[in-house]
């Protein structure tokens, strides 16, 4: 069973940075396993939207439109966990940030309903 914990989150004012990390355990990784990892949001009202999305064994990456060029997600592969630098933060950005994983994905993907793994979420407050 894939477990994912986040951290990281808290409280800024417009323009500040914040770094999550999503620590896993768990699961195994053989070459014949390619884990989507990604990061996701959601917002009060709202529904759970995609943010970054990156491949374990590549290094490029896909991001929602309104965060890039602020938002870097990279994974640390010998400490099995997944990071999101969060830049130029922005009132708009404030949610409850979630890590997630699968291995059947293949693929970059920003879409929730393909994520089996989920972590419990850690919240980011932009004060305007």
């Amino acid at each position: 069973q894939v477990q994912l914990v986040e951290s990281g989150g808290g409280s800024v004012q417009t323009g500040g940075s914040l770094r999550l990390s999503c620590a896993a355990s768990g699961y195994t990784y053989t070459i014949y396993s390619i884990y989507s990892w990604a990061w996701f949001r959601q917002a009060p009202g709202e529904e759970r939207e995609g943010v970054a999305s990156i491949i374990s064994s590549r290094d490029s990456a896909l991001y929602a439109d309104s965060v890039k060029g602020r938002f870097t997600v990279s994974r640390d592969n010998a400490k099995n966990t997944l990071y999101l630098q969060m830049n130029t933060l922005k009132p708009e950005d404030t949610a409850i940030y979630y890590c997630a994983a699968d291995p059947r994905i293949g693929f970059q993907s920003l879409d929730v309903r393909q994520y089996k793994y989920w972590g419990q979420g850690t919240q980011v407050t932009v004060s305007s």
